[in-house]
């Protein structure tokens, strides 16, 4: 299964007999499925329809989800609300009792006053209503198959990058795996160094024996086998995730904070400074991983 980006855009458009209508999708990230409708006036009843089929397809991101409508004038009726035109006439006989001197109104200026035209759209049977239903649900599911396929197409992108940072942290822990400055003996031979010019004297006449269990017990404080078999871990993991697909941000994310976990205790025991240079390289890798990472459903 592919995996999906959370960022996406899709817009269908369609007509049924008189009516035209435009369905535009967005999504961006989010924690979880977070869906905002739009919805013309009298199409309330289809919202849980909408979020049904949303659900059905996507797993993260906030959604907005509008529909516009259009009707051909042709197919509109246009009325005079009496009522609304006698209110009108008569603030106008009001006015000319308080104001003889105001010139007299216009007929576009009565007309153009709010509620003196109705617009009336033809009545729908039940038929008419539950086709037009069907067709702008249809052209929905268009729209969100749009939407999937781009989150998608965003998605490998972002999965191809993740593989490469991946690749990069295991090349940089094997390096960290090999680095001769582990050893005991290269702590040893740090260890004599810094005492002898404490002590300005030569390695020669320091104890070999008290270096070496100085250097052994070094060590040991600084030993990142287990740091570098969880990164091991969470590099197979990663992968797993990655080859598996499907809704795996929120998992891949947790992955990603174990491995800044185990990098930070990698640096805090480093005792080498080619060792805290690939640690400090590591972080930088974890973080970019992790903000591609925040990109996934």
């Amino acid at each position: 299964m592919a995996l999906a980006s959370m960022t996406g855009f899709s817009r269908v458009q369609a007509e049924l007999g008189a009516v035209r209508w435009t369905w535009e999708l967005r999504s961006v990230n989010g924690k979880s499925l977070d869906i905002r409708l739009r919805m013309p006036n009298g199409l309330e009843v289809l919202e849980p329809k909408v979020r049904e089929r949303c659900s059905k397809l996507l797993r993260r991101g906030n959604v907005s989800i509008g529909l516009l409508m259009q009707r051909d004038q042709a197919d509109v009726a246009l009325t005079v609300n009496e009522a609304a035109l006698e209110s009108v006439l008569s603030a106008i006989d009001l006015l000319k009792q308080r104001m003889p001197d105001m010139g007299a109104p216009t007929i576009d200026g009565i007309l153009a006053q709010k509620g003196v035209f109705d617009l009336k759209e033809p009545e729908e049977d039940e038929e008419t209503r539950a086709a037009l239903h069907a067709s702008l649900l249809t052209t929905l599911d268009a729209a969100l198959l749009d939407l999937v396929d781009m989150r998608h197409g965003e998605g490998g992108k972002i999965s191809g990058i993740i593989r490469n940072q991946i690749d990069r942290i295991s090349d940089l822990t094997r390096a960290a795996e090999d680095l001769p400055g582990r050893r005991p003996e290269a702590i040893k031979s740090r260890l004599a160094e810094q005492v002898a010019q404490l002590l300005d004297v030569s390695e020669s006449q320091l104890d070999p024996q008290r270096l070496h269990q100085e250097a052994v017990l070094l060590a040991t404080r600084a030993d990142i086998r287990e740091e570098l078999d969880r990164l091991h871990a969470h590099i197979s993991a990663a992968r797993d995730l990655l080859d598996t697909g499907g809704a795996v941000g929120r998992r891949l994310d947790f992955l990603a904070q174990e491995f800044n976990r185990e990098t930070n205790t990698l640096c805090s025991k480093s005792n080498d400074v080619d060792l805290t240079a690939i640690g400090l390289d590591l972080k930088a890798v974890i973080d970019q991983m992790r903000e591609q990472i925040q990109n996934l459903e």
